[in-house]
């Protein structure tokens, strides 16, 4: 089988970018998180209309997020020193499709829909993830492990602020915090470099522009 060219794999990320804001499903195919049964005593009362506001606007968020989170590892990929770097970030990428599906589903069953700026989110990170890669493997390593370091702070917010009956959304939170762990700890097992002192900062600034923005729109 041939390797495929730079050509090729801007094409194949150009597919994958239509694949990806298109929501065509992905990923590995992992079903979504199962929430904690309901305690005995009869069922938990629903969400009220504020709850479901409220959850349907961190989902929102969490859904941009694996949308951005496909642009940077696409990006990544397109631009990767060695094919083993690049297998290793496709299928990293795989992984954090289950997120982008499970965050889709779980949108939509909260009555909203996803945000209006996700071609945006996916076209920044992945001129990110592009402009990483160059810089070299360790950069690149080290960018995506303090990306997944900021996101799994991130979610772990969102337990404290998702309404306790959205068993369903917690659930899925948990098992994406567990997964962007093991990215970050398999960046590092790569010889992820740590990133000079503004750019954490300013990764941190930018990802708080997307999620109060994507709370909304």
């Amino acid at each position: 089988m041939r390797d495929l060219s730079l050509t090729d794999e801007a094409l194949r990320a150009l597919d994958h970018a239509l694949r990806v804001l298109g929501g065509v499903n992905m990923g590995t195919g992992r079903p979504m998180p199962a929430p904690v049964p309901v305690p005995e005593g009869g069922p938990a009362q629903p969400m009220t209309t504020q709850e479901l506001r409220h959850a349907a606007g961190l989902m929102r968020v969490n859904h941009a997020g694996e949308i951005a989170a496909q642009g940077l590892y696409e990006g990544q990929a397109l631009f990767a020193q060695t094919p083993k770097e690049r297998q290793f970030l496709k299928h990293a990428g795989q992984e954090e499709a289950d997120h982008l599906r499970w965050t889709r589903e779980r949108v939509k069953a909260l009555g909203a829909r996803t945000s209006l700026l996700d071609p945006a989110w996916y076209l920044g990170a992945f001129v990110l993830g592009a402009v990483a890669a160059r810089m070299g493997s360790k950069v690149s390593m080290g960018f995506l492990a303090e990306t997944e370091v900021q996101v799994e702070a991130h979610l772990k917010d969102h337990l404290g602020s998702l309404p306790a009956r959205d068993e369903a959304s917690l659930a899925v939170i948990r098992q994406m915090m567990a997964d962007e762990h093991e990215h970050a700890q398999a960046a590092g097992r790569r010889g992820a470099a740590p990133l000079p002192s503004p750019i954490p900062q300013l990764m941190k600034a930018s990802a708080r522009l997307m999620t109060s923005t994507a709370y909304w729109v």
